[in-house]
């Protein structure tokens, strides 16, 4: 595998896959987290996938040496540890199915989607939940997915100006990209619908539902199939 080390502050060491974002530098992101979630190195404080790169935290006092400093001690641990993935390796991915209610007040901003790219809203909800679509990061707010793959065809600018408070579960827009809000939190997207599914439940272990590499499908549910949802929901919406 391919791949550079630079230095973050002086308790960081990010790894580079790759200088585009792609389905390639996708899945050595997702071997490079499986590893690091198998091998749990003791000096590793936690790591954090994005688009492009892995960064990996780590306590500098658990790799005190003499006369080397921190950084150049986890350089030589992080390529020992590389040195054990195999060229072509590939990760398997998830598939998880997104229902989601679009248009009306769940999704506002649906008929400006539509009329930005000349479509009507019956067309953008047919491209948009017949897509698959990667899960390519998470960040931004706690489980906020950046989804890839998004078509073209229904691509929009963020709004002017940001709204100061999106309902957790909202699916938005921007620019080829597509998400969910998984908490409120104010933001700029394009709003074209809600799901009922919770993707953030800080009480669970694993609190976010999603993770970088996920495969995503969406599915459109009416109100009534919304509303009756046996999935998780929060009750006040």
């Amino acid at each position: 595998m391919n791949y550079s080390l630079s230095p973050l502050g002086d308790q960081a060491i990010v790894i580079t896959v790759s200088d585009e974002i792609n389905e390639d530098a996708q899945n050595k992101v997702r071997i490079l987290s499986h590893l690091f979630d198998q091998e749990k190195p003791d000096w590793m404080v936690e790591y954090i996938p994005a688009f492009t790169t892995v960064t990996l935290f780590y306590n500098p006092l658990q790799l005190a040496s003499d006369g080397v400093a921190p950084y150049s001690e986890v350089k030589k641990k992080v390529e020992s540890l590389l040195s054990t993935v195999k060229a072509g390796e590939a990760e398997s991915a998830r598939t998880i199915e997104i229902p989601v209610c679009y248009g009306g007040e769940f999704g506002p901003d649906l008929e400006f989607v539509a009329e930005h790219n000349n479509l009507s809203t019956k067309e953008v909800i047919d491209i948009h939940s017949s897509g698959e679509y990667t899960v390519y990061m998470i960040g931004f707010a706690p489980g906020f997915p950046f989804i890839g793959g998004m078509s073209e065809k229904i691509a929009a600018p963020r709004r002017d100006s940001p709204r100061l408070a999106i309902p957790e579960r909202t699916v938005g827009i921007a620019g080829m990209q597509t998400g969910v809000y998984p908490i409120e939190t104010p933001g700029g997207w394009q709003l074209i619908g809600r799901t009922p599914m919770r993707l953030f439940t800080p009480e669970q272990e694993t609190p976010s539902l999603l993770r970088a590499g996920d495969l995503i499908t969406f599915k459109e549910i009416s109100e009534e199939e919304y509303h009756n949802w046996e999935g998780p929901i929060d009750e006040n919406n």
